[in-house]
């Protein structure tokens, strides 16, 4: 038997190959990637390397065989129709008779644009008659911690989540349910909803950074529209500023608070708390030291890629023009009081970025 990750050059993907190296031979894993350059690294652990597209079918051909379990990716490509790009791999894994096709899909109240495209995968895969697993995962922690260093200087944090909680896990933790489903047995045609063990709000959030930095950190909700409007004055595209804007919506439902425990049953552990993912991210960016501005900002330059999530797909730092919408924003909140301008320079730096999977 083989175990098959495809998307293995990316954030979670890596860690999946890593982690089925502690548990099975590394000639019995096949990582899939897009390109011999980004499989170089994970030659370099000794894996099988298979370069596949998902917007090329007849790359998949002949690259499963029968009884080969696979652990299909979600495409993070938001212009393209992702369930076709799915379908491409769920249509080879049936053409070859594989042992079990696994997916990171969604939470399954997740209920925004970007779920669409899972619930549609989820849809082709439950008919095509192979034995299946949807993982489904709701948020990763590391979305939530990117630019922490800004949000402290300015001492806000604005988003449009109101009260609403997250059940949000590591990318580390994740990986792990995916291990555990790859080598473990009687998983087949089941659907986990993967979350942290705790949920959290902004608020929480907020007072936990302020206490690991010994700085007010102040939670301001805003609405959902004028959300966008800060996004989009801020220099982000439009559609990534609507995507946003949903997840922010979902997020104040409480779409993303369930955690049934089910990832910590998978994986043997507890999850990761969100203290110790903003306490890991302090510590990476002090170590990293300061770049600059113009090296972060290239590093957060917008693409499709970066964009896109879970599911759940954040890209980019905002930054720019959000200072004059800000204080419109609040001058509607607080009756036309005036806003300091440490909000007013905060709002472009605290954008959760790369999400890929």
């Amino acid at each position: 038997m083989r175990i098959v990750v495809t998307g293995a050059a990316g954030h979670l993907g890596r860690l999946v190959v890593q982690g089925l190296l502690e548990r099975v031979p590394a000639d019995g894993i096949i990582a899939v990637v897009r390109s011999e350059e980004k499989g170089v690294g994970l030659e370099a652990l000794g894996v099988r390397i298979a370069v596949a597209d998902y917007n090329v079918p007849e790359t998949f051909e002949g690259l499963f065989a029968a009884g080969d379990k696979v652990l299909l990716i979600s495409s993070s490509e938001m212009g393209r129709d992702r369930v076709a790009q799915h379908k491409v791999v769920v249509d080879a894994a049936r053409t070859s008779g594989v042992a079990l096709l696994a997916y990171t899909s969604a939470a399954g109240t997740h209920e925004t644009p970007l779920a669409e495209a899972h619930r549609g995968t989820e849809k082709v895969l439950v008919e095509s008659g192979l034995p299946y697993v949807l993982l489904r995962n709701n948020w990763y922690s590391e979305i939530f911690v990117d630019g922490l260093d800004r949000v402290v200087e300015h001492g806000v944090l604005v988003r449009a989540a109101g009260e609403g909680r997250i059940a949000s896990a590591t990318r580390a933790d994740y990986a792990a349910g995916a291990v555990a489903v790859l080598t473990g047995t009687g998983h087949e045609n089941r659907a986990y909803e993967l979350s942290g063990d705790r949920a959290w709000s902004f608020a929480e959030f907020a007072a936990e950074l302020g206490g690991q930095t010994g700085r007010e950190i102040v939670y301001t909700p805003v609405e959902v529209e004028a959300y966008v409007d800060l996004l989009t004055g801020a220099g982000m595209p439009a559609l990534y500023a609507e995507i946003l804007a949903g997840a922010e919506a979902s997020f104040a439902k409480g779409e993303l608070a369930g955690a049934n425990g089910d990832l910590a049953r998978l994986i043997g552990r507890p999850t990761t708390p969100i203290a110790d993912t903003i306490a890991a991210a302090l510590r990476r960016d002090e170590a990293g030291g300061r770049r600059g501005m113009a090296g972060r900002a290239q590093d957060r330059r917008w693409d499709n890629r970066r964009a896109a999530h879970l599911g759940c797909a954040h890209g980019g730092r905002t930054r720019g023009r959000a200072g004059g919408v800000l204080h419109r924003l609040h001058r509607r909140q607080a009756g036309g009081s005036r806003l300091s301008r440490r909000p007013r320079r905060a709002v472009a730096a605290q954008q959760p970025a790369e999400a890929r999977r």
